[in-house]
């Protein structure tokens, strides 16, 4: 009951690595991030954007009037994907080194944000390219400073070191993870989620779960990141269906923003390992899957897999989506099942085969798991081992129904 005590007008400030301005109208403190830009000697920016989502949030009336308050030049590349590419980065940096950008700010959910920091990274490295970062052929230290405006509730990347970016001539979707990729400056602010659709209001929110679900669990998790993990879930529980019934009611999407800025900083800590790593390849073969509906897909098997090895843990923190969980080794499915209708009753109860995948692309999608580069990392520290047998369970009791 605690969060009634909490004004959700009032711009909360959060510091992580990332300051954070959080609540409803902290779209406003954009003018202060301007200035602060400014004194630092930055006159010229990237703005890295879809198409649309920007400006149809009211977002963009507020960034472009501050630059412009504050003397700052922009070019905006508004051509980002739900799942951004190796070549939509390496074109928005060409762009930002002919105009003289020096600093990244994006405003969307997490794939402008994802994108943007890897253009932050190549306007210090102007000799690379995006796929010589998502090959891993070098380390970067630094990057160009990064503002992140967030539109969604799920991924997290607002706070944390993280970035994902599709290679589509390989089928490859690694995860990359650079401290000098923190930005350093994030905007949470209900009101601009109010217009996700009802889909991405259920994909992105999942995705939050997912995120802790896995943190909680990686054989680094820590007590910090499964605390984390049991308020994200509590609070999805609550807000989920609230903000489904009411796409209007900031305080349901306040709850949801936080509980998955939390969920960032929590696998910022614990990292993340199968749900992740499985549903790469699935949205690198199919750019069209929604990050989150792949994420969900995936997770009642995965919970099914890691409940074994991680059973007090998962009892407590899926407690509010799976009822009468004791931390019995033995009740995996059971808590699989419960997890499958919790998905259901918030309208996602898709499987792989709704998503054009049948058993036949099963080994594709496990050979990929094995050869994505970062992705073996993920593998290498789940709960339940890094074996194919593993890998390739989850894939199939993820085709059908359980």
């Amino acid at each position: 009951m605690w969060e009634k005590d909490i004004n959700i007008n009032e711009i909360k400030e959060i510091r992580t690595r990332t300051t954070v301005y959080f609540g409803v109208g902290a779209i406003k403190k954009i003018d202060d991030i301007a200035k602060v830009l400014k004194d630092k000697g930055i006159d010229k920016v990237i703005v890295m954007s879809g198409r649309n989502a920007y400006k149809a949030t009211g977002a963009w009336d507020y960034v472009e009037k501050a630059l412009k308050d504050h003397g700052i030049g922009y070019v905006n590349y508004d051509q980002v994907t739900p799942n951004p590419t190796t070549d939509h980065v390496n074109a928005a940096a060409k762009i930002a080194r002919d105009f003289g950008a020096k600093a990244v700010i994006a405003i969307g959910g997490g794939s402008p944000t994802d994108a943007g920091k890897s253009v932050a990274i190549l306007l210090e490295y102007p000799e690379k390219t995006a796929e010589n970062i998502y090959d891993f052929e070098f380390a970067p230290e630094k990057a160009a400073p990064i503002v992140s405006i967030n539109l969604t509730h799920g991924t997290g990347t607002e706070t944390n070191r993280f970035a994902v970016v599709t290679n589509l001539a390989k089928n490859f979707k690694p995860a990359i993870a650079y401290d000098c990729i923190y930005p350093m400056f994030a905007i949470d602010d209900p009101q601009l989620m109010t217009k996700l659709s009802p889909k991405q209001t259920r994909y992105v929110s999942i995705d939050a779960v997912n995120h802790v679900v896995e943190a909680a669990t990686s054989k680094v998790a820590s007590p910090y990141s499964i605390s984390l993990a049991k308020e994200v879930i509590e609070l999805v529980a609550k807000y989920l269906p609230k903000a489904i019934e009411n796409p209007d009611d900031l305080e349901a999407r306040y709850y949801l923003a936080y509980a998955a800025m939390m969920g960032g900083v929590s696998f910022d800590n614990g990292l993340l390992h199968y749900t992740h790593a499985l549903e790469h390849p699935l949205s690198a073969v199919k750019p069209e899957l929604a990050h989150g509906l792949g994420l969900a897909i995936l997770l009642p098997a995965v919970i099914k897999v890691i409940y074994k090895d991680r059973p007090h843990v998962l009892a407590e923190i899926l407690a509010p989506i799976a009822k009468g969980l004791t931390g019995d080794p033995q009740e995996a499915e059971k808590a699989a099942k419960e997890v499958q209708n919790w998905l259901a009753s918030v309208g996602v109860p898709e499987k792989l085969s709704d998503e054009g995948f049948s058993e036949a692309d099963v080994d594709k999608l496990v050979n990929l798991v094995y050869t994505t580069p970062s992705l073996g990392g993920l593998i290498d520290i789940a709960p339940s081992g890094n074996s194919r047998d593993v890998v390739e369970a989850i894939y199939r009791d993820s085709v059908k129904p359980l």
